[in-house]
């Protein structure tokens, strides 16, 4: 898919961002949680506040991909202290990589995965570094292809449910 854009998204453009926060989380995970815990996530996870606080976070930033000015996905990126987990200096954490279902198998994972290369790269980071859901065989699939490893596990939980997310990472070439 050609057209392609990807943006960084601001302040100003934060209820596009919990609209497709929410469409995308919905999409991927109703299904297969509990309609209790995935409200609770939305709630608090995808908050106006939340978001507001992430996107005033120096140590993370959020970008949208576009299509004929439609947002059709969202990538958000932590470093230093504001990773969730591990807080390396030498690292970004590639927290979320979210693409509406109708643009699945269109280039738009890979183009917001480019970015947070770009992004760790620029910074002059050693390494990248993703949880990804052990339940979410197309997201483990699509970073080993792109080179990741496994290389330990944490507890993600949603509302009352203890799932477990395999930790992945990348080794930057500079």
């Amino acid at each position: 898919m050609e057209n392609i854009i990807v943006q960084k998204v601001t302040l100003n453009d934060i209820e596009q961002l919990q609209k497709i926060g929410k469409e995308t989380f919905l999409e991927t995970f109703a299904a297969v949680n509990t309609e209790e815990n995935i409200a609770q996530y939305l709630a608090e996870g995808l908050s106006k506040e939340k978001l507001l606080q992430e996107l005033q976070d120096e140590h993370s930033e959020f970008y949208f991909s576009l299509l004929d000015n439609a947002i059709i996905g969202y990538l958000k990126v932590n470093f230093g202290a504001s990773q969730t987990e591990l807080k390396d200096d030498k690292a970004l954490e590639i927290e979320r990589i979210y693409v509406l279902k109708d643009f699945h198998g269109k280039n738009v994972g890979q183009i917001l995965y480019k970015k947070a290369l770009e992004i760790g790269k620029g910074k002059g980071l050693e390494y990248v570094w993703l949880g990804v859901w052990e339940e979410n065989p197309r997201a483990i699939s699509f970073y080993k292809k792109n080179g990741f490893v496994e290389f330990d596990k944490h507890i993600f939980k949603l509302g009352d449910d203890e799932q477990t997310d395999i930790m992945m990472k990348l080794k930057l070439t500079q």
